[in-house]
């Protein structure tokens, strides 16, 4: 009897646990402001905290901590022995929590300006946001960088924990100080509600208990206010969005469609759509782990079975028909650059938004935001942790939904093509439309028929290398082989495209990605027509080369590299450019103070240190002939 009396017991406490809402919080502001601290006090003063992590605690206080005997809670988060041996928060940590009334999961986020990518990475999740203030300090620039990358990343609910109190004799005129200049900070960024609360989370006034030092204050204590605030938007009420994740095929009787509801609620026999294709079908079935369901809500991971057989595949958007998403290629964005390699507006990276991945670029920088003083300011490029407003072009179009609507339908993140790596994140704004009375022309002209007229394989040959390297003079003589083989050509001349086609770019890293975009276009429709197109340009970043071997299609694009050691070409240096370079006359120079990228897998590859323009020019025209460029009659 008494067993089935535990049991019970357990099973309730376990119901009763389960039913608890949960709030996700973020903590936030300067360098040694008491985040960790903070965060550490709730979690030994809510009891969570095994014996073996107390007595852990303490060793560690001692080894590591800077407040004497007393237990330094700030240990408990600050995993990192970079983070423990300077008395930092570098990475974001996250820490679970409960009490009676509700379910934590709180992050805490850097303080330091070089680890505002970590912060942003933190709120992205987050309900609510505790901004930590040093009550000496007042209000600092990470103060304000934050609560701007807050309220930019739809956080609504802020508590202004004014910390270390205690180090102004508990003082209600430095408190209500600090609450007035942060409230006049403030007033631009939307928050819906604004609790100030002073603290010590060091000694624990106010924390979880009120503080008999702080009579003076009314308000709540912290761990108060955060059961009690009601941050739970309702992502139910809003349209039905179900970004597709896995196209299940366990059998051959069974196709359905796996993913987590981002919003809104789908039932059996809803009309849905995938709204890039405008395919329409019933919901027949919805599966989960527990077996079919009726219906399922925002948060739930479900597979669907559809009536019909239509064209579904991963990165797919499952919609409400009565309430689609939008359908778009270009954007307005709001984007946090988190790499070390600065934005470069034209470059090609691909873009993450939910389970989609796409090739785009930024195709311009609007403005670039001062999170100090929300003042727009002009940029070519955007630096590390640095935000701006920008235009976003896809090459696919994809469904949407602004970030303000729905998150998870407009949030994105930007990924290196080539080292993988993330290197910003952002939200869509909205579309940005065409005009409408630009179309798609049909052409009865189609390449496969101009190429065949002219008996060969349209191709771009792209001689790339260092400036010297000879690119131009076998690109010329390549033409001239093909002129006499009775082929169709056109050079394209890195110098001479610069007197026209992009008289209106420099040397930046930026301008040479623009430069490189715009060849890659022209290319793209001398191939189109049919053409063997030469392109002799630097292209110093490997990114770009991609970028225009993606613009064509598979088997259009041969890379010519013209390899000779630096000390060589300098040595040629038939322009006299080198010799500028090194006195300091040309900037941005290749090779000089400004990266090449070799080539790892080029389809040609020249040495031109040893080997005369001559030989090299006839091993391309003999690589065109054995792969068919050439057409099957071409002469010797």
């Amino acid at each position: 009897m008494d067993a089935n009396v535990d049991a019970k017991f357990y099973a309730d406490y376990l119901e009763r646990h389960e039913k608890k809402s949960l709030l996700r919080l973020i903590t936030c502001g300067s360098v040694d402001d008491g985040k960790s601290t903070l965060i550490g006090r709730l979690l030994y003063d809510t009891k969570i905290l095994f014996e073996d992590q107390l007595a852990a605690l303490k060793r560690d206080s001692t080894k590591y901590g800077n407040i004497g005997d007393d237990i330094d809670f700030s240990l408990l988060v600050d995993g990192l022995d970079a983070e423990r041996e300077q008395g930092i928060t570098i990475d974001v940590a996250y820490r679970f929590f409960a009490t009676a009334n509700r379910k934590f999961i709180v992050a805490d986020t850097p303080g330091h300006i070089q680890y505002t990518r970590n912060m942003a990475t933190g709120a992205s999740t987050a309900d609510l946001a505790i901004i930590l203030i040093d009550a000496r300090k007042g209000m600092l620039t990470q103060t304000r960088r934050h609560s701007f990358i807050a309220s930019l990343l739809g956080i609504r609910h802020v508590v202004l924990a004014v910390n270390k109190i205690d180090l102004v004799d508990y003082s209600e005129l430095a408190f209500e100080r600090i609450v007035a200049d942060y409230r006049s900070f403030a007033d631009t960024l939307g928050f819906e509600t604004l609790q100030p609360i002073p603290l010590s989370a060091r000694i624990g006034d106010q924390v979880i208990e009120p503080s008999p030092r702080l009579l003076w204050f009314k308000g709540p204590t912290l761990i108060d206010h955060l059961e009690s605030v009601t941050v739970e938007h309702d992502r139910e009420a809003s349209p039905f969005r179900m970004p597709v994740q896995w196209v299940n095929r366990p059998n051959l009787d069974f196709r359905g469609f796996s993913g987590t509801v981002a919003s809104g609620i789908v039932r059996l026999g809803d009309c849905v759509i995938v709204p890039t294709s405008g395919k329409k079908s019933t919901v027949s079935r919805i599966v989960t782990f527990d077996g079919d369901v009726g219906k399922a809500v925002a948060g739930q991971a479900v597979t669907l079975t559809l009536a019909d057989e239509i064209d579904i595949s991963r990165g797919d958007i499952l919609a409400d028909n009565r309430a689609r998403p939008e359908v778009a290629d270009q954007f307005a964005a709001h984007i946090i650059w988190m790499a070390d390699e600065p934005l470069m507006p034209g470059r090609t990276y691909l873009f993450k938004i939910g389970t989609k991945t796409v090739l785009g670029s930024i195709s311009e920088i609007k403005y670039q935001i001062n999170v100090d003083s929300f003042e727009h300011v002009a940029a070519k490029r955007i630096e590390l942790n640095e935000i701006a407003v920008v235009n976003l072009t896809f090459r696919e179009p994809i469904a949407f939904d602004p970030y303000a609507a729905i998150h998870e339908m407009g949030a994105f993140i930007v990924i290196d093509r080539l080292s993988h790596l993330t290197v910003g994140a952002g939200m869509i704004d909205f579309a940005l439309r065409r005009a409408h009375n630009i179309h798609w022309q049909t052409l009865d002209l189609t390449k496969k028929q101009r190429s065949e007229a002219l008996s060969q394989q349209p191709v771009a040959l792209w001689f790339t290398g260092l400036s010297g390297a000879g690119k131009s003079t076998i690109a010329n003589l390549v033409e001239k082989r093909l002129f006499a083989l009775g082929k169709f050509t056109y050079l394209l001349d890195g110098d001479n495209v610069r007197h026209g086609l992009n008289r209106d770019l420099g040397f930046t890293e930026t301008d040479r990605v623009e430069n490189i975009r715009r060849v890659a276009e022209t290319a793209k429709l001398f191939v189109d027509a049919g053409l063997i197109v030469l392109c002799s340009f630097i292209s110093p970043f490997s990114s770009e080369r991609q970028m225009a071997r993606e613009a064509l299609e598979p088997g259009e694009f041969v890379e010519v590299f013209v390899d000779v050691p630096l000390h060589v070409a300098e040595g040629r240096d038939p322009k006299g450019l080198y010799k500028k370079a090194r006195a300091g006359q040309i900037a941005n120079f290749t090779g000089i103070d400004s990266p090449y990228e070799v080539p790892s897998r080029p389809e040609i590859h020249l040495r031109a240190e040893i080997e005369q323009p001559e030989a090299m020019a006839e091993e391309i025209i003999r690589y065109l002939r054995e792969n068919g460029y050439l057409g099957h009659d071409a002469p010797n």
